[in-house]
């Protein structure tokens, strides 16, 4: 077995340590498969030969034994389907960890993602500052209702599983302006899965490599 995990070899600092490819390297970390990255360039992005393996022409990208994947929560449901370490065996406990995955990439993620453009990419457009209230808004209802779920709980569910994994990465984006110091339960919950011997390894591997280049 060959893992090949494609992801870019640069970064804005911006960026650093939230890069997707981060959530696999993670999951594959947790799971105790060995794996190799291939480096691509932004030329290389583009090109119509990497088109074929990604049509959104985005990473990571990932290939074992001739199966290409690409988007991170799919990635992410393939590595940890392969040990009870990030998916567990018993069926609805397996299907709620699922679950989880789903909300942090439907439920979590959006709002982020569209504050962190309103904040740092498009914050000169004019229309950037009127919807920010309502983005923040968005977001911070999602936060309410983490932090109320997570009261009393360490995980998720009750064991750390990939839901955890996804959701913890998506808790990472807005860290630009420390939303999450509004809300404890949920960054304790944030601090203690980044702890993870799993998390610090992959983490460290990402920056190794915006480490020994210029953006």
């Amino acid at each position: 077995m060959s893992i090949k995990l494609t992801t870019l070899g640069m970064a804005p600092p911006v960026a650093h340590g939230l890069v997707r490819d981060l959530r696999i390297r993670w999951a594959l970390e947790e799971v105790g498969l060995p794996y190799e990255v291939e480096l691509i360039d932004f030329a290389t992005l583009k090109s119509e030969g990497f088109r074929k393996r990604q049509p959104f022409q985005q990473v990571p990208v990932y290939e074992e034994e001739g199966l290409v994947l690409f988007e991170s929560g799919a990635i992410l449901l393939h590595v940890a389907g392969r040990s009870e370490k990030l998916l567990p065996g018993e069926p609805g406990a397996r299907s709620r960890a699922i679950a989880w995955i789903f909300s942090a990439l439907n439920s979590v993620e959006p709002p982020l993602n569209q504050l962190v453009t309103v904040d740092l990419f498009q914050n000169d457009e004019d229309w950037s500052s009127e919807a920010r209230p309502s983005i923040l808004e968005a977001a911070e209802r999602r936060f309410t209702a983490l932090e109320s779920y997570l009261d009393g709980r360490e995980f998720l569910e009750d064991r750390f599983t990939a839901g955890d994994l996804m959701m913890t990465t998506v808790l990472r984006i807005p860290r630009h302006c420390e939303l999450l110091k509004g809300y404890p339960n949920l960054d304790a919950y944030r601090h203690r899965n980044e702890q993870r011997p799993a998390f610090q390894k992959a983490l460290n591997d990402q920056l190794k490599v915006y480490q020994a280049t210029t953006f």
